[in-house]
């Protein structure tokens, strides 16, 4: 009898099996996992006609709705909700970090430009390192601790574009800071990992792991601290940060940790309004901040990848793939030689933007072979957060900040309810270089936000989250917008692509010419066509940033927004 049940079992599998097979290989658009869309589409575009926000977190998103509905505008809303990313999302934002900004003001419809970096301490000089036998500055502790900037990047922005009242932008995250909030769990994770390294410093614990441990999944946490700081920032304004009681307390706090963060550091900073820097690709202007970011590198490599038909090459095709990959190395060699702060080199921005500079760096790559002759620059790693907002006058910001390497450098002043940045460590110590550390200087940077117009007129305000991943997937989403005619969610939700420059020992031997990355989602025939071309080619999980966008349709007058699966973000309009 069981030998019948058995049977009568593997019969119905294989007929079960049978059924599925024929009717898929019958009704292939069933099998996809969306209506609309291409297979890796995670849903459809969130379409709205008076307001829409994109943040890497909902609750930071809904903040942002809500400063719209009250009659703030975009700036306002991008505020709020960097003030609210700063308390849920610690692992990658924070008052402790620096900002920049691309913002569409709809009145005299042109972009402005934002810096809020910060400065290298006045008293810390390069022979400090030198004479203590650094081969480079530490990633963690005070010594890679700048100025942070994110501060005074919001009072510059809110000066000049703002609307309400700084008080009622910072009140819904003083609310949650006091009352509390559930972690979500991507960032329950981060939190653990940093906490790992970051636990050991005065302060982290006493902020961070309240009851003895980072809250998990779906906890609870409170932030007062960090609501008292918001509340004494809303009242005093800027001074506050940079000159009052909040600025000596991390001045003191950094100093008895050994050190050289002053009062005179934090007085003296400002931000700084820059020009956007652009190029045009395929009818369509791209725009970038100018160094100390690396927002150039993503000009550089459209630029190269123009001299191709990409489209007719297709999504996820080895020749795609390969030629993004050349240009990325050739983008990056510059990156590492010229990107630096423009008040201490003249950096060759016209030529290094120009299309006969691209040319002639496009003829360095074989259609055939991977190159092994020109290096890349160093990846970083790190999270940020990007947020873009617009608002039912056309007013659109694109914004990112970060505290670098995640939640920072582990420095948290005690009672203040965040953590100090530490892009100090991406100065380099060797002398004659452009981006040597010098005295209140601004290191070089990795966030940058994007920005697209046609035609004079605002299209796309977008940008993707994560150290040197981010000028790659700048142009990984413009080509998948442009080239590959993808709508602004798909274009987010696309595999990626990341190269690695650094070299990897095998045996006695180098690899050279750098890793590609490839996220699933690619075929294995691709592979094995990259792989025969010379490229080395490895699968990760991790590490391809996060996506947000707002895109205006000026003829159906309405806002799209999209936001990407990897992180915890939303998309939301009204």
């Amino acid at each position: 009898m069981k030998e019948i049940q058995k049977m009568l079992s593997a019969q119905k599998i294989f007929i079960s099996v049978l059924i599925i097979t024929i009717f898929t290989n019958s009704f292939p658009a069933l099998t996809q996992d969306r209506v609309t869309g291409m297979t890796f589409a995670t849903r459809s575009e969130i379409i709205a006609s008076h307001g829409m926000a994109a943040t890497s977190q909902p609750l930071a998103t809904q903040v942002a709705l809500d400063i719209l509905k009250q009659g703030g505008n975009a700036v306002d809303a991008a505020i709020a909700a960097n003030a609210m990313l700063g308390l849920v999302e610690p692992t990658g934002s924070g008052i402790g970090g620096d900002l920049f900004a691309i913002i569409w003001d709809a009145e005299t419809g042109k972009l402005y430009g934002l810096n809020a970096s910060g400065r290298s301490p006045y008293d810390l000089k390069l022979e400090y390192f030198i004479n203590n036998e650094y081969t480079s500055i530490p990633a963690y502790g005070p010594l890679p601790v700048s100025v942070p900037g994110c501060v005074d990047g919001w009072f510059e922005m809110h000066d000049r574009f703002g609307k309400l009242p700084l008080n009622e932008l910072l009140s819904p995250a003083i609310s949650y800071a006091r009352e509390g909030f559930p972690v979500t769990e991507l960032i329950a994770y981060y939190m653990e990992l940093s906490s790992n390294r970051l636990s050991k410093y005065p302060g982290f614990s006493e902020t961070y792991m309240p009851d003895g441990h980072i809250p998990a999944k779906g906890e609870i946490f409170k932030n007062p601290y960090l609501g008292n700081t918001y509340e004494k920032i809303a009242m005093a304004g800027r001074d506050e940060f940079y000159k009052g009681e909040t600025a000596q307390t991390i001045v003191n706090y950094i100093q008895e940790q050994g050190g050289f963060l002053s009062m005179q550091d934090l007085a003296d900073h400002r931000s700084e309004w820059v020009e956007p820097v652009t190029v045009n690709y395929r009818g369509y202007d791209i725009w970038e901040l100018p160094p100390n970011g690396q927002g150039t590198a993503v000009l550089q490599m459209l630029n190269i990848l123009e001299g191709y038909d990409i489209a007719s090459m297709g999504f996820g095709s080895a020749a795609y793939i390969h030629y993004f990959t050349e240009a990325k190395k050739l983008a990056f060699e510059d990156r590492a030689r010229y990107y630096t702060d423009p008040d201490f080199s003249d950096i060759p921005l016209e030529e290094l933007l120009s299309k006969e500079y691209s040319a002639e760096r496009r003829s360095l790559i074989s259609p055939e072979r991977a190159a092994r002759s020109y290096p890349a620059g160093e990846l970083e790693q790190g999270n940020t957060i990007y947020l873009t907002v617009a608002d039912k006058d056309g007013n659109m910001v694109s914004l990112i900040q970060s505290n670098y390497r995640g939640m920072g450098s582990g420095m948290t002043p005690p009672g203040l309810g965040f953590i100090l940045q530490d892009r100090g460590e991406l100065f380099s110590l060797e002398k004659g270089h452009a981006n040597v550390y010098e005295p209140h200087k601004r290191p070089f940077h990795t966030i940058i936000p994007g920005f697209i117009t046609k035609d004079g007129k605002p299209l796309v305000s977008f940008g993707l989250m994560g150290g040197a991943m981010q000028p790659q997937g700048h142009v990984q989403i413009v080509i998948n917008l442009v080239d590959f005619g993808m709508n602004l969610q798909v274009a987010g939700d696309a595999p990626r692509i990341r190269h690695e420059g650094s070299s990897q020992p095998t045996g006695t031997t180098m690899i050279d010419g750098g890793w590609i990355n490839l996220e699933s989602g690619f075929d294995y025939e691709t592979v094995r066509e990259l792989i025969k071309m010379g490229h080395n080619v490895k699968w990760d999980v991790g590490g391809y940033g996060g996506y947000q966008a707002i895109m205006w349709d000026n003829i159906n007058k309405v806002y799209y927004g999209a936001s990407e699966s990897r992180k915890d973000g939303q998309a939301a309009g009204y």
